[in-house]
């Protein structure tokens, strides 16, 4: 067995580009020799700290942390770097675990929400609701989402997983009350934190909601509708209306199979009763 091996070797052995071996060659991790023509040769011993460096380079420890180690290699230091390896490895499975929370909670959603039946009227109680928003005149499709994103961009800190957020959009009334359908002056997220600060909340009360499946351009019609039935009922508006997307472009790429929720706060002299 050979006692110096040339870059290219130690580069492809280890999957590891020639600017990285030289980068740490530059800090003092490494040590490499040079031969007549110049050429860096490595010997047993930087194999063994370039296994360290890999090693440690994969639980997120920084360069400067990993050559302070093998500056100092010890049994105490190395107690010590186990014991960082273990929080390391803790904050990953906590991150892991709650990955798989939001995941498992996005599959029930949606199991739910595909069971949902279209086209029926329901009041019903809704609790307080704080929210966060972005007002925007968003009269396209395109328009929605490039909002949405920048909403989220602007509370990703203070946000779950974005493929799991409730998001919810306010309708232009006044472009509707003209016949212009599928038009919204905001969107919102609905936070999931009752302590995080919002912009906005949805009060607690009688809602009508009323879900449709297919694309947005329908929107304008089944608002119609959801307001008529308020008026034969009896019911007054206390606020404006607006859709929550239950099933959209983040879970499937075909309009026919979107689920969204027209939601309308209202009172009546018989609140508490439900009507279907």
């Amino acid at each position: 067995m050979r006692d110096r091996y040339k870059i290219g070797e130690i580069s492809k052995l280890y999957g590891i580009g020639s600017d990285s071996l030289r980068y740490y060659e530059k800090i003092g991790a490494l040590h490499p020799r040079r031969d007549a023509n110049n050429y860096r040769l490595y010997s047993l011993t930087d194999i063994y700290r370039l296994s360290i460096i890999r090693d440690l380079l994969g639980l997120n420890f920084s360069m400067m942390q990993i050559k302070q180690y093998l500056d100092d290699q010890t049994l105490d230091t190395t107690d010590e770097l186990l014991r960082c390896e273990e929080a390391v490895v803790e904050e990953k499975l906590r991150h892991l675990t709650e990955q798989k929370s939001i995941l498992q909670k996005r599959r029930q959603e949606l199991e739910r929400d595909r069971l949902i039946p279209s086209g029926r009227f329901v009041i019903c109680s809704l609790p307080e609701r704080r929210c966060v928003q972005l007002n925007e005149h968003i009269t396209r499709d395109e328009e929605m989402d490039f909002v949405i994103k920048k909403l989220h961009r602007k509370y990703e800190d203070q946000l779950r997983s974005f493929g799991t957020q409730t998001i919810g959009a306010c309708f232009s009334m006044p472009d509707w009350a003209r016949g212009i359908s599928n038009v919204y002056q905001s969107v919102f997220f609905v936070l999931d934190n009752a302590d995080t600060d919002c912009d906005f909340v949805l009060p607690s009360g009688d809602y009508l909601t009323y879900a449709y499946r297919g694309p947005y351009e329908q929107n304008g019609q089944r608002l119609h509708e959801a307001l008529a039935y308020l008026r034969e009922n009896g019911y007054f508006l206390r606020g404006n209306p607006f859709e929550i997307y239950k099933i959209d472009n983040r879970d499937t790429s075909r309009p026919e199979e979107f689920l969204t929720e027209i939601q309308i706060p209202v009172s009546a002299a018989n609140n508490g009763n439900s009507h279907q």
